[in-house]
């Protein structure tokens, strides 16, 4: 290739990679500027001025509001989201291992079937699952909104994938010739080879539980059950009567995206290990 072909090459490149981290950026610092404004900067348009900065009053109004019940769906959120996207990956782990190193009867036909799960939004299986919460009494619970997010088809596709690349069935049959039963042979060597791939799906279930909202509208009607989603949906309803819910929603969306961003940081070593290990097997 000719040197100035080539330097032409890679600057479009880098301005089109530019330009998508711009936009992908672009939301994430008008949010952080946003937060920072009055209701009357915000209204105004003047987002991204030097002037109505007034962060700590925003966050002094989002404590004090109701007895600081956002803090209680902060929590609300965290227990949803943690305890869901462990429980789920525990799930799929042990689903997608048993499938990848057992052979049983239909053993690909209810494989088959998970696989579909996967084509199903989770939007139609709502009214089902609260047909189900109904008759077990779950209803305005925590369980309504855990018990659901405990499984994941495709959860179970992937943690199958990373069993098969990440577990040798000879460090297995050792495992067993050793004297370890099976649940041994799974919990101390085959759960922790496969490190990457759990937590490849507790990012994943954490993420999708925690900008969950249709399944919390449905299921809970007590806002003290409220998570971060819906709590700040109820606050931006109310902002169309009263402007001064908008600095809060806002401030409110800030600090709601932190823990997403403390969960990838923290556990991107193990994720980005699982995504390059094929290439190097």
């Amino acid at each position: 290739m000719i040197p100035g072909n080539r330097w032409l090459s890679k600057s479009a490149v880098n301005v089109v990679l530019l330009i998508a981290a711009v936009y992908t950026l672009f939301p994430l610092i008008w949010l952080v500027s946003a937060a920072t404004k009055d209701a009357g900067n915000l209204l105004g348009g003047d987002v991204f001025s030097l002037q109505g900065f007034d962060l700590a009053h925003n966050l002094s109004e989002l404590t004090a509001y109701q007895d600081g019940i956002y803090f209680r769906w902060y929590g609300n959120s965290l227990l949803y989201a943690g305890a869901g996207a462990l429980g789920c990956a525990l799930v799929s782990v042990a689903a997608g291992y048993a499938f990848d190193k057992y052979r049983f009867r239909g053993k690909e036909k209810l494989f088959a079937l998970v696989l579909l799960g996967v084509l199903l939004p989770s939007t139609t299986l709502s009214l089902p699952l609260y047909l189900l919460a109904v008759e077990t009494g779950t209803v305005n619970t925590y369980w309504a909104v855990l018990i659901p997010a405990l499984v994941n088809p495709f959860g179970v596709y992937l943690s199958r994938i990373f069993s098969a690349g990440y577990i040798p069935d000879e460090v297995l049959e050792a495992a067993r010739i050793d004297g370890a039963g099976e649940l041994r042979a799974f919990w101390s060597v085959g759960l922790r080879m496969v490190v990457p791939g759990f937590v490849t799906v507790f990012l994943f279930q954490f993420t999708a539980i925690w900008n969950n909202f249709f399944l919390p509208l449905v299921m809970l009607s007590d806002k003290d059950l409220y998570p971060l989603s819906l709590g700040l949906y109820n606050w931006h309803s109310n902002a169309n009567a009263d402007p001064s819910f908008y600095p809060m929603v806002v401030t409110g969306s800030l600090l709601a995206v932190t823990p997403l961003i403390i969960a990838f940081v923290t556990l991107q070593r193990h994720w980005k290990a699982g995504l390059t290990a094929g290439s190097v097997k």
